[in-house]
């Protein structure tokens, strides 16, 4: 599996620390009776002390001294040079911006975590790294491996060395500049909620009765056979949007249904869409290896799946006697996609696929791709590098945790013509928030919001029915972990009200909802799981991580 190659250069920033916790003292830091001046690595039943001054010395001179039995027999190469080039590494990260960061729910499932790494006899682990990476970003160069070290509130600190490794292949430097990110647009993060006068709550379902339609069309053109849940109401009306749902990679047209069941209550026709190429059918036999797991058509399909749908739906709006005739309105469409469904989302919302550097990505750099990248690198094999795919009945567009890192390349994204909501959770393995979301909506036109989910995964905002089997899965670097179910209860509850509130600005209504679209809203509806934050623009310090990251 190409993803199990994880790159070592990839591995550093904070997760960084725990990889090389053991080796950690910054040069202009003295040490107090509190600091751990003697460090234990522990590896199976090998043990070895060493001390902050040989540290310091392997710091130096580039590699650890002769006579350590663990490096010299233990470490790879690899694994040794990446601990001494940690040890020089400063982390951007000060003392406000740590204690913001640990006082969210990802903050908390961090610290436990990596408090797995901290062999002690007694429950302080937890307590003990917090107050170390606390008092040591209080150091004039700000937080480091060797600060924290110093900071550490005991005088022997021992570590299990292959669980710090195991750690650190769960962390990248997307996602710490992500973090880094989503505190840079939240400057008040532990304040209480502001006071926001709101005329209702969008979150309750509405009066009317839902139904759902369940249809199965064919597209002969293309000899493809596509399933549709039309959820709806006696509500609906044609000054309403319709609502065109596009999935995931390997899921299925029902993963959204609580959001498409509280919008055909509020009077809105939801539409939800089924790829065959590329739903958990199609994935579950390309597994079993009857197929191709994904096929570089699909980048094309997907779009055109859309597009056959409206066609179908126009169709329905002008038959005598069919319950949705006349309630239709096909030329007004809000587009909704949820990860690689984003990506199919932005392409018809007028972004333009570009693969040319895709394809130099993809050829030279598997081994550090994430799964979203992965995913992306299937159009490598299409035979041109640019494709427009824009249905001009979209009239705006919301992408959930969308892929679009490698597929529009440098400006693809610059061609959306309607306006864009781009949400991204803080805590994404699949598709990665700064990399993937954040980037591309710096340059997409206004005017776009972007909202930010601390603490929030790949799988929140789905529906819990969808994510049942994530019970019991393992935590890997691209996958597990998840925060889903009853826990994601309030991602949930905000994601259906931003959703109406913006399909809600193509109707009459839009002042009325426009409150729950502004940055005060998204602060007040935080919760404490759950800090929730809603921008316009990229603030400058927020642009500054983008940049440092883009440049490297």
């Amino acid at each position: 599996m190409i993803f199990m190659g994880i790159s070592w250069k990839a591995v550093n920033l904070l997760a960084g620390c725990f990889c090389a916790i053991a080796c950690t003292k910054y040069l202009s830091i003295n040490t107090t009776a509190t600091a751990a001046d003697t460090v234990v690595l522990r590896y199976g039943l090998l043990a070895e002390s060493v001390s902050l001054a040989e540290l310091q010395k392997a710091a130096e001179l580039g590699d650890f001294p002769g006579g350590f039995e663990l490096y010299g027999r233990r470490l790879s190469t690899q694994q040794r040079r990446f601990l001494v080039n940690t040890l020089k590494m400063p982390l951007s990260l000060n003392v406000v911006t740590i204690n913001r960061l640990l006082n969210t729910q990802i903050g908390t499932t961090i610290l436990n975590d990596f408090s797995t790494a901290v062999v002690r006899k007694d429950k302080a682990g937890v307590q003990a790294i917090r107050a170390g990476l606390v008092l040591g970003s209080t150091a004039p160069e700000g937080l480091s491996l060797l600060s924290f070290i110093a900071a550490y509130p005991s005088q022997r600190l021992e570590i299990n060395l292959p669980q710090t490794f195991k750690l650190a292949r769960n962390f990248n430097t997307a996602f710490w500049r992500t973090q880094q990110f989503m505190l840079a647009i939240a400057p008040q993060l532990n304040q209480q909620s502001l006071q926001v006068s709101l005329p209702f709550d969008p979150s309750q379902p509405g009066t009317a009765q839902v139904q759902v339609l369940k249809l199965n069309w064919n597209d002969p053109q293309r000899n493809r056979n596509i399933p549709v849940d039309i959820y709806s109401s006696t509500a609906a009306t044609a000054d309403k949007p319709i609502i065109v749902y596009s999935h995931g990679l390997g899921s299925v047209r029902t993963d959204l249904h609580y959001l498409a069941e509280h919008l055909a209550s509020h009077g809105y026709v939801f539409v939800a869409v089924e790829h065959p190429g590329s739903n958990q059918t199609n994935i579950d036999s390309g597994l079993q290896g009857k197929n191709k797991l994904l096929k570089p058509q699909e980048f094309l399909d997907r779009p055109k799946d859309i597009s056959f749908a409206l066609d179908q739906l126009t169709k329905i709006n002008q038959t005598a006697n069919n319950p949705l005739a006349g309630k239709l309105a096909t030329d007004n469409v809000m587009m909704l996609g949820y990860s690689f469904g984003g990506g199919t989302t932005l392409a018809l919302a007028g972004g333009e696929l570009q693969f040319d550097k895709l394809k130099q990505r993809c050829k030279n750099n598997l081994a550090v791709l994430s799964l979203g990248e992965a995913a992306q690198c299937v159009a490598q094999d299409l035979p041109e590098n640019s494709y427009q795919l824009r249905d001009a009945r979209i009239k705006q567009a919301i992408a959930l945790n969308p892929t679009s890192s490698l597929m529009f390349g440098d400006t693809g994204l610059t061609k959306v013509q309607v306006p864009t909501m781009i949400l991204a959770s803080s805590a994404d393995k699949t598709t990665p928030a700064l990399t993937e979301q954040i980037v591309g909506f710096q340059k997409i036109p206004a005017p776009k919001w972007l909202v930010g989910i601390l603490g929030g995964t790949h799988l929140s905002v789905k529906d819990p029915s969808a994510t049942l089997d994530q019970a019991g899965q393992a935590n890997t670097p691209f996958s597990g972990g998840e925060i889903v179910g009853e826990q994601a209860a309030d991602v949930r509850k905000f994601v259906k009200v931003i959703v109406l509130a913006m399909a809600a600005q193509q109707t009459p209504e839009a002042q009325k909802y426009s409150v729950f679209l502004t940055p005060n809203y998204a602060i007040a509806a935080s919760t404490q799981a759950f800090p929730f934050r809603l921008i316009t623009e990229i603030p400058s310090e927020a642009l500054n991580v983008v940049n440092e990251y883009v440049k490297k």
